[in-house]
């Protein structure tokens, strides 16, 4: 055994250590205090620091990752099937050793991960640092919210650009330029929100990220924001904002759902006001419709047509994907990795964000 353990003694070296970090994690996670003495001392600072670096450039860095990696993969596969195959004797040794690499190369991954973004969501989130808590939904009350929303919305239809089909057209570009000013609003009322935001990056790839069901993405490595350009612009202030949420060390879905909806609606931008009245009151609509249809019918037929063809467009946009198996499989794993960080809901804790909405603006 010991000749066999000084035989890839690295390869041990390199694994048994990523098994004593994650340890040490999953056994101190539950610790709040400490949790949140390491996320305000080191992964927030860590990050934001990292995050300083790769702003240096307006190329999204974690996309370059993620490419090198696949190709870091590939290249890895074939090489070490090469090697195995040329071993002769040593065949089951070298793949040992080949298989072991790769398991090392995950696991360090993942316990990077765990240490720059599972910490913090093991901290106090944004509702125990401002003290607004998701409560139970009354119908009453969500009619009522809801209602409010389309208001808001008639109000606010008009204040965009639109093309000649009346659709929302704003540039992509402008959007993103003006999102570092999405939280100023906020940060008055919060000053833990209080963060020095760049432009969210955009995906050179985002069909896949389409694909894989995802608007936009906080990679914890590189501390950057990234998002979908791919998708209707209507909703892309909101998604920006809720991506500079997660950069505000904020872990939870639906806390950064409804913050980038308070965002958007709070900063004085016209085109940002849109897009947060209009991702609250999908969230908000479909919570009425499951309760209430006929007060749904009503406030929806509130709705100017300019809004209706906005929602439409953007369903129509992401039902293309609905029968992808790259989409389900894509599901499925982020609901597990959701539930995995303490959001017990999974993919459905996105709908928590009504409850928030409600306990605000009742």
């Amino acid at each position: 055994m010991k000749a066999f353990f000084l035989r890839h003694r690295k390869l041990h070296i390199w694994f048994l250590a990523n098994a004593a970090l994650l340890a040490a994690y999953f056994l101190t996670r539950h610790h709040r205090a400490w949790m949140n003495a390491v996320s305000a001392h080191i992964t927030v600072p860590l990050r934001r620091g990292i995050g300083r670096l790769c702003y240096q450039t307006d190329v999204s860095v974690m996309e370059v990752l993620c490419i090198l990696l696949l190709v870091f993969g590939g290249v890895y596969v074939i090489w070490n099937l090469v090697a195995i195959i040329r071993s002769g004797s040593r065949r089951l040794s070298r793949g040992y050793s080949a298989l072991l690499g790769a398991v090392c190369v995950a696991l360090s991954i993942y316990t990077g991960f765990c240490f720059m973004w599972g910490i913090d969501s093991y901290a106090d989130g944004f509702q125990e640092k401002s003290g607004i808590y998701a409560e139970n939904v009354d119908v009453d009350d969500l009619y009522r919210v809801t209602a409010y929303f389309a208001q808001k919305l008639n109000e606010t239809a008009g204040q965009v650009s639109r093309d000649e089909n009346e659709l929302f057209a704003v540039p992509r570009d402008e959007i993103l330029a003006e999102s570092p000013d999405a939280y100023d609003g906020l940060v008055k009322q919060w000053p833990f929100l209080q963060f020095d935001s760049k432009p969210p990056k955009q995906i050179h790839f985002s069909r896949i990220m389409s694909i894989l069901d995802f608007t936009g993405v906080y990679c914890p490595f590189t501390g950057e924001t990234n998002v979908n350009v791919d998708s209707p612009a209507c909703l892309l202030a909101a998604t920006a904002s809720h991506e500079l949420a997660h950069q505000r060390g904020i872990t939870s879905e639906q806390e950064c759902n409804f913050l980038a909806i308070l965002a958007c609606t709070t900063c004085g931008n016209e085109t940002y006001a849109y897009s947060g009245w209009l991702l609250g009151y999908i969230y908000l609509g479909n919570a009425l419709y499951s309760a209430d249809h006929d007060r749904w019918q009503t406030v929806y037929d509130s709705l100017p047509e300019t809004v209706r063809a906005d929602m439409k467009n953007n369903n129509a946009y992401w039902a293309q994907f609905d029968k992808s198996v790259t989409k389900k499989v894509s599901n499925k794993v982020y609901d597990e990795f959701l539930k995995g960080y303490g959001q017990e809901k999974g993919l459905q804790s996105y709908g928590t964000v009504v409850d928030l909405l409600i306990a605000y603006y009742k």
